[in-house]
Formats: structure tokens, C-alpha cells, sequence
């Protein structure tokens, strides 16, 4: 009897690429998504149960996409959008962060359904997202160097890890900070283990509510981002590896997913980038086409964390906060500096993107709204004010 075609495909790289990828999606970001279901107010029960939705979800899609297309597909939440949950939830209801999400995943199937996703970025020019993704993002950055003070053992561990991760073996930077922050706060005593349980946290389901200030502060700048900042991205990384998959259809499933996820706590279902370059790469396997299959390999093992959200949840309680503080400020660190890069790199929108970028850091919030809507409305009026208009 003939085997199936992605049995045929299946290799032992694959499979190794696969987990690679899942490994450092968590290692890097887990920690983020954590703080962000913290920041809309959610039970442990209901992180644990966020974080299982979004493991069973990424396992889906990952797995459903990378077969159907025989293309490595990788999914992810986003991690810049959780980044902005982190930052600009704290004055809303747990209901109104399930309305946002349902929101945002709303307008991810209309820019997939339509196919205005293209149209859509070129509204916003590229320098203000960055800009503002930054001005999100530089929180965690400063609170990783500052946690130097509560523990500069630990951190300052961390920090040495990072570097020569990034000197000798960037891919892995992230997942030798871990380990390094793992092994030093093991030493110290620092890991609570009385905490840790293997838990299995299903679900669940929160009614929303949706108000216009959590729409308008938190909604749109939250759809922007996963937009611009993760599914762009994520797109460029597959064109780049020599992918052309239909890109209406990508948003529009990863759209669907987090629509349905939503009121259990998937707040972005987006395409991957940095992760979804390791199931691209020769090390996955020789054949371009098959190395679908790590990514699918992936799918599997996201389906797996996904069974185990809870045990997930349990072991970032139980870790020391200048720990947590610091594997999230460094994953994100060539984030920032590659978003400052964009967003600054341009001298006839600099002025433009600085604004956008302070605006954001700031974290005013202005009749109910939050920062990152007002840093790009601060944008792009600047924009508007300072660009000559064309003479025809």
C-alpha cells in the first residue's frame, strides 16, 4: 500500500526543525503572553487556558496550511500584539480584552476575504508601524537592563548568555538565555518547583464586551500590529525562501482562527517569521519542497504544548520576576532595534516616526484611549504637516 505523500516527506530533520522552532517560539515569547493575559486580568486557570488555545490553535493551522499547500506555513501569536496587551489592557475589563480580540480577528478576515491586505499596509506608511511597535515594545527592553538591580547575578548572567548567543549562534541567542537564567536562578534557589503542576486548564469561554474607547485604544493599534509587525513580516519570510502560497486565503484562515479562539483567549492567530525561517532553511531539509513537513512537524508539537498550557502557566509563576523580566526584554532586543532602524532610517519621515515613537513610550492615554492609537494619529499628522504636497 502507497504510503501518504507527507509520510514520504517526513524526514528526521524535519521533525528536529520542528521542534526547534516551537522551543524558541516559547522560550522566547511565552513569557510575554503571560504578562498580557496578567494585564487583562486573568485567572492562572484562565492564563493556563489562554495559552492552550493558542498552542491548539497554532497546531492547527500550522499543521492544516503546511499540508494542504506543501508549503512550510508556520503560525504564531503575535508576539508584538502581546506585547501591546501587556502595556494597554491594565484599564480595561477582562470582557472588553475579549471584545478587542474578537475585533482584531474581525478585521483580519475582512483584509483576507477582500484581499485589501496589501492595499491596506500601504496606508500606513511603513516607518510609523515601526515606530510605533517600538515605542510599544521599549518597555520590556528597559525593564530587562533595570531588573540588573534586583538580581545582577541572575541577569547580568543572562546578558553574558546573550551576547555570545549572538556572537556565535544567533539563531539560538534566546534559548541560551533561558537556560543560563534557568541554571543561575536554579543555583540561587530562586525556582519555586512546589509550584510547578502538570496541569491540563481547559478553556474558557468569556462573553465579550465591546466599548469603544478598548476598540478604538487597544483594538486597532492591536489588528496594526499583528498586521504589520507579524503577518508582513511573516509573509516577507516566505517570499524570501522562495514560497509564493495565495495570500488572501493565509490571512483569511488566521483570521477565522483567531475569530473563533477569541473568547478563550486566543487574541492572534498571525503568520510566523523568525521561527518559520528555521522549517525553511537547508537544516530542515535539502529539498525546498519538503521542507513543509518541519513546519507541519511544528503543528504537531504546538498541539502537544497546546494539551499542557496549564503546566506552562505554572512554571512561569514559578520563576523569579528579574527572571521573567529579563528572557523577555532580551528576546525582544533585535525587535526593537530593527523596528527603530525602520522606523528612523528614512530622513523625510523621521520627525514623523519620532513622534509616533514617543507618543507610544509614553503611555498617555487620552480620552479613554490608549498610547499606540495617539502615537499614530501624532504621526501621522506630523506626517501630514511636514511632507510637502505634490505639485502637479
Amino acid at each position: 500500500m502507497r504510503q501518504p505523500f507527507f509520510l514520504r516527506d517526513l524526514s528526521v530533520s524535519a521533525i528536529v526543525a520542528g521542534f526547534v522552532a516551537v522551543l524558541v517560539s516559547y522560550a522566547s515569547s511565552a513569557v510575554i503572553v503571560f504578562q498580557a493575559a496578567e494585564a487583562a486580568g486573568a485567572s492562572p486557570a484562565q492564563i493556563g487556558g489562554w495559552l492552550s488555545t493558542l498552542g491548539l490553535g497554532m497546531g492547527v493551522t500550522s499543521l492544516g496550511l503546511s499540508l494542504y499547500y506543501r508549503v512550510p506555513v508556520l503560525t504564531a501569536w503575535s508576539t508584538p500584539g502581546a506585547a501591546l496587551l501587556a502595556t494597554s489592557l491594565g484599564d480595561y475589563t477582562l470582557a472588553e480584552a475579549i471584545g478587542v480580540f474578537l475585533f482584531s480577528g474581525a478585521l483580519m478576515v475582512v483584509c483576507g476575504v477582500t484581499g485589501i491586505f496589501a492595499r491596506l499596509m500601504e496606508r500606513i506608511p511603513h516607518a510609523l508601524a515601526a515606530a510605533m511597535l517600538g515605542g510599544v515594545l521599549l518597555r520590556f527592553g528597559l525593564e530587562a537592563f533595570a531588573s540588573l538591580e534586583d538580581n545582577l547575578t541572575l541577569v547580568g548572567a543572562m546578558c553574558i548568555a546573550y551576547l555570545l548567543g549572538r556572537r556565535y549562534c544567533p539563531r539560538y541567542a534566546v534559548l541560551g538565555v533561558l537556560l543560563a537564567g534557568l541554571a543561575v536562578a536554579g543555583l540561587q534557589g530562586g525556582i519555586d518547583t512546589t509550584r510547578v503542576t502538570l496541569a491540563i486548564d481547559m478553556p474558557e469561554p468569556i462573553a465579550p464586551s465591546f466599548t469603544l474607547s478598548s476598540l478604538i485604544g487597544v483594538g486597532i493599534p492591536l489588528f496594526v500590529v499583528s498586521m504589520a509587525s507579524q503577518n508582513a513580516p511573516g509573509v516577507a519570510t516566505l517570499r524570501a525562501a522562495g514560497y509564493t502560497p495565495p495570500l488572501s486565503p493565509l490571512i483569511a484562515c488566521t483570521g477565522l482562527a483567531t475569530l473563533i479562539l477569541a473568547p478563550l483567549g486566543g487574541f492572534s492567530i498571525c503568520l510566523a517569521a523568525i521561527t518559520a525561517a528555521i522549517c525553511m532553511g537547508p537544516e530542515a531539509h535539502p529539498d525546498p519542497g519538503r521542507r513543509y513537513m518541519a513546519a507541519a512537524c511544528a503543528g504537531a508539537f504546538y498541539l502537544l504544548a497546546g494539551a499542557f498550557g496549564g503546566s506552562i502557566s505554572t512554571l512561569f509563576a514559578a520563576l523569579p520576576g528579574p527572571l521573567v523580566l529579563a528572557i523577555a526584554g532580551l528576546a525582544l532586543l533585535t525587535t526593537i532595534g530593527g523596528s527603530l532602524h525602520n522606523a528612523l532610517h528614512d530622513a523625510t519621515q523621521r520627525d514623523a516616526a519620532l513622534v509616533t515613537f514617543l507618543i507610544t513610550a509614553s503611555g498617555v492615554t487620552l480620552l479613554g484611549v490608549g498610547a499606540a492609537f495617539w502615537g499614530l494619529v501624532g504621526g501621522l499628522l506630523t506626517r501630514a504637516l511636514l511632507t510637502p504636497a505634490k505639485r502637479d
